[in-house]
């Protein structure tokens, strides 16, 4: 049910759940209306000041009651988050696993009181105020772990929130609220579910200070025209399409399921997975037939299934969009490994290697999230960072390389808001998260990102 005011509440309309292993209904929802949303949002409003006021610790001290009951019902949810979701149970785990640390971590984390001057005439004061009632709209990819990572640092500052996740995995996050609806004062933490029809209505609405969304760039930026309105704050993380520049002297025996894992995990639906990959000449041929090699060993299956090592994509119309670009990967390039759907019930898809393709396809500019990976040659390495650096996108991006320095430089020109070196997709909730150009707007994770659920605000003090 939905979470609106400490209560769980029904709805007439029902929005029906798909699993993707199936492609069948296997649970329905309610679904909000805009009075729902009012009713939350009012709710959000009212318990706001009082939730402002208790002490730090008292607001710690929910949250991590909120990781308790997310580590103490841990295999449910994870089971549960396959059927919505059909990521193999392993990475379902590792999904509520993580979420239980990133609440805990935010839980801990302090903003104290910053003096910037104590003299004889001044003394300022910067605080970190709450904002008020903090909106989360997010995706079905990490549909747990995503949700959670907004609430945990909005609630610490005194923010009440309200969840919108995504109306195909809505599932696990409605038990979580079930789970933890007792744990906050009514009206703190409230859940709404809709059929992508009241993010406007929530990014607009005059009583709504803040929205962190995490989506398509597309859908972020209807959310920056409909949050205009007011000027309310906003965190958009947005799509990538991240490049890996690998150099000639790797040793493809060490680095090649690295760099499969980077662009498979989750079945390629992840916004920092390498999405392309610039290989140079010296190594582009054993690199791909190594990736080849890797996807043709794959299993892919119901996340459910034992060894299962891909799921499905999430749903139909992310299925729809692979069949696109694999006819674009046949098209545009020679596929190596994959290419192809599952004869099979679901949302299918084998891991797909595609190599000689070239920038301009839109296999490689535009963010595909989904099992494909392109393979693209180059012989220059300045050649390389130009490509990389090319796109709108600038989410993420890597450079592997056996001469670290080399590739500290190269990663110092790569325009993304995080570049790794001999790794990709490593994140933690201690470790700023930042899109560049079209892939965001402010910060999200560690201290700067609690801050971003704040209003700063200055005491100045005349001492004479």
């Amino acid at each position: 049910k939905l979470l609106i005011d400490g209560q769980l509440v029904d709805s007439e309309q029902r929005l029906d759940i798909i699993d993707p292993a199936s492609g069948t209904v296997y649970t329905t929802v309610p679904r909000a209306s805009k009075a729902d949303a009012d009713n939350a949002i009012a709710a959000a409003r009212i318990a706001q000041p009082a939730w402002a006021a208790l002490k730090l610790a008292e607001r710690r001290e929910c949250l991590n009651l909120f990781a308790d009951i997310v580590k103490e019902h841990a295999d449910e949810l994870a089971r549960s988050l396959v059927q919505e979701q059909g990521k193999p149970l392993a990475e379902a785990r590792m999904e509520i696993a993580f979420t239980e640390i990133f609440i805990r971590h935010f839980a801990q984390i302090e903003l104290p009181v910053d003096v910037v001057q104590d003299d004889d005439d001044f003394r300022i004061e910067v605080h970190h105020k709450a904002l008020g009632v903090v909106v989360g709209i997010t995706p079905w990819n990490f549909p747990v772990l995503i949700s959670l990572f907004k609430v945990a640092p909005a609630l610490l500052l005194g923010n009440t929130f309200i969840l919108k996740p995504s109306p195909t995995t809505p599932v696990t996050v409605l038990k979580i609220a079930a789970l933890a609806k007792d744990i906050f004062p009514r009206g703190v933490f409230n859940v709404l579910v809709d059929a992508n029809d009241l993010g406007a209505y929530l990014s607009a609405h005059a009583d709504v200070a803040k929205i962190s969304f995490t989506g398509s760039t597309a859908t972020g930026k209807k959310i920056m025209q409909g949050a205009a309105s007011t000027l309310k704050r906003l965190t958009l993380e947005l799509g990538g399409n991240d490049a890996g520049i690998i150099l000639g002297d790797v040793d493809i025996a060490s680095v090649a399921q690295k760099i499969f894992d980077s662009a498979f995990f989750n079945c390629g639906q992840v916004c920092i997975a390498m999405k392309r990959v610039y290989a140079h000449a010296s190594i582009y041929d054993e690199l791909c037939a190594a990736l080849a090699k890797i996807a043709d060993a794959t299993q892919v299956g119901n996340g459910l299934a034992e060894g299962t090592q891909i799921g499905p994509l999430q749903n139909a119309m992310q299925f729809e969009k692979a069949q696109h670009f694999l006819r674009i990967a046949a098209q545009d390039g020679k596929i190596v490994a994959g290419g192809a759907v599952l004869d099979s019930a679901g949302y299918f898809v084998r891991p797909t290697i595609v190599r000689d393709i070239a920038d301009g396809s839109e296999l490689v500019d535009v963010e595909q999230f989904a099992p494909i990976l392109p393979i693209i040659k180059f012989h220059d390495v300045e050649e390389a960072i130009t490509r990389a650096n090319a796109l709108s996108y600038g989410l993420g991006g890597s450079v592997w390389s056996a001469d670290i320095d080399k590739a500290y430089t190269i990663a110092r020109r790569m325009e993304s808001g995080t570049v790794w070196v001999n790794h990709h997709l490593h994140f933690g909730p201690h470790i700023p998260f930042a899109g560049a150009k079209e892939s965001g707007i402010g910060v999200e994770f560690s201290v700067e990102g609690l801050k971003e659920f704040s209003q700063t605000a200055v005491i100045s003090i005349a001492k004479k």
